[in-house]
């Protein structure tokens, strides 16, 4: 992804950003705030949580616009990175508070929580990043209890097609709970 040539759109919004154009933070905010907000309630299952966590990324994105590289992956990708990490933060500072204060639980079950969560997460980030085939194909074969052969019906495609469709998108999402080291680009892993 480093040597492919990041869409036009992230470069010309890092610019905007960089200028200070309010606009430019709106146009932000509408395209990925749904993005950042659910990916934060699948971290925190708090709605609140999430609102705070949602203004605290779009804080830091129009704060610091040049934290984000286009060579490094897109717009959308840095987003997410940054929602997922502060979601993390945030849940880790609010277990461990409980902790302190005499909560059950342990540091061992603390850190399985936010594995957890963060897997739930990367999960749905990959499901609403995939092309739409495999996610419809998926979406049938798991919403709907449908096999191959009726989601190639449902969709009107080979059962070969069908088929095909599920095992990308299957694999695509085995690697929610198993993130590569460089899953998230240098320089994404700060939180804000």
């Amino acid at each position: 992804m480093a040597n492919e040539a990041p869409p036009r759109w992230d470069r010309r919004m890092q610019q905007r950003l960089a200028r200070g154009e309010a606009a430019a933070l709106g146009e932000l905010y509408d395209r990925f705030a749904s993005l950042v907000h659910s990916l934060a309630h699948r971290v925190l299952g708090d709605e609140e949580a999430a609102d705070r966590v949602t203004r605290e990324v779009f804080g830091h994105v129009w704060e610091n616009p040049d934290t984000y590289d286009p060579k490094l992956g897109s717009m959308r990708s840095w987003v997410a990175t940054l929602a997922q990490r502060q979601a993390v933060k945030r849940l880790r500072e609010s277990e461990s508070a409980s902790l302190r204060e005499g909560g059950e639980g342990s540091p061992e079950a603390l850190e399985l929580k936010v594995l957890k969560a963060s897997a739930a997460a990367r999960a749905d980030y990959i499901r609403s990043s995939m092309p739409q085939p495999l996610r419809e194909a998926l979406e049938l074969a798991y919403y709907k209890r449908r096999d191959y052969r009726q989601t190639a019906a449902d969709l009107g495609v080979t059962e070969d097609e069908a088929r095909r469709r599920l095992r990308l998108g299957l694999q695509l999402l085995s690697t929610a709970n198993n993130p590569a080291p460089s899953a998230s680009p240098p320089g994404y892993g700060r939180t804000l």
